[in-house]
């Protein structure tokens, strides 16, 4: 059984699937995992959501911060509605369906056998593993239960920026949310610094990649996430990043989680659906 954890596809159809047969993906024996944000911005999200869910045991798929914004959108939050990419899933016949398999997905998912964890965005350097999963239970749980609906309406915001165990409500899920699903930057006193977003090099003064915090928890562990696409490819220390922009014409990127050699990206040169800085 081959395992390959897949970028952020964001309705770029024709591109996973070019994807799907250059590693010769068999889902009768071979397993895909999704770094998050199936959907939006690319031109068929709708084709992508529907292979995804019709793949069933066969992958596994974190939540990005778009599938949060169509999740939103599916009750009635448009507050932050800037595309048209997913009215066609907002008017599909199987949208109820769809919606109901989207947030029922997790936001971390752990493999114990391999060592490794994939989330979308980031982890907070105060969060060890078993906190960052019991904080990610938290939040699926809300997803798949009656405060679902609200949720959707009070998920935006950048506060609060500093993890406290203490915190409650919205507060806490509002933190739990922007750290697994929107996190590039922190600052130097742990604090999420949301409004950076650019390249290493362009943050505020002070801010590191959350991966390269010095008393990040989660130093040792393996972490797999996306979101980044400034970024590109990139593996440093135990962490993989593998939003390589395909939507921006950049490259789709399989990693082919090996059990006892390193992993090794492959990936699919895309034509891209958008320029930069066009959204």
């Amino acid at each position: 059984m081959a395992i390959y954890a897949i970028g952020d596809v964001q309705g770029c159809y024709d591109e996973l699937m070019g994807l799907l047969k250059k590693i010769r993906f068999n889902p009768e024996c071979d397993r895909l995992w999704f770094a998050g944000d199936l959907v939006n911005r690319g031109p068929k999200s709708l084709e992508v959501l529907r292979l995804v869910k019709s793949l069933g045991d066969s992958a596994v798929t974190v939540l990005g911060n778009h599938d949060l914004h169509l999740l939103a959108l599916s009750q009635g939050n448009q507050s932050h509605y800037k595309h048209g990419a997913l009215e066609e899933i907002l008017k599909a016949p199987d949208r109820l369906e769809l919606i109901e398999w989207l947030r029922h997905r997790p936001v971390m998912y752990h493999h114990e056998k391999r060592g490794y964890s994939m989330i979308h965005a980031g982890l907070p350097p105060q969060w060890s593993l078993s906190t960052a999963l019991a904080c990610a239970h938290e939040l699926e749980e809300t997803l798949r239960g009656p405060g679902f609906h609200r949720f959707c309406q009070e998920m935006y915001g950048n506060e609060p920026e500093l993890w406290r165990d203490d915190l409650e409500g919205m507060d806490r899920l509002r933190f739990i949310t922007n750290a697994f699903t929107r996190l590039r930057y922190c600052a130097k006193d742990g604090r999420l610094s949301m409004r950076d977003k650019g390249t290493p090099g362009s943050q505020s003064s002070g801010a590191l990649p959350w991966y390269d915090m010095p008393d990040r928890a989660t130093r040792n562990d393996r972490i797999i996430f996306g979101h980044w696409s400034t970024l590109g490819y990139k593996q440093t220390g135990n962490t993989w990043c593998l939003d390589s922009g395909c939507l921006w014409g950049g490259k789709l990127t399989a990693l082919h989680l090996r059990k006892t050699r390193q992993p090794r990206p492959l990936q699919f040169s895309c034509p891209g659906a958008l320029k930069p800085g066009k959204k």
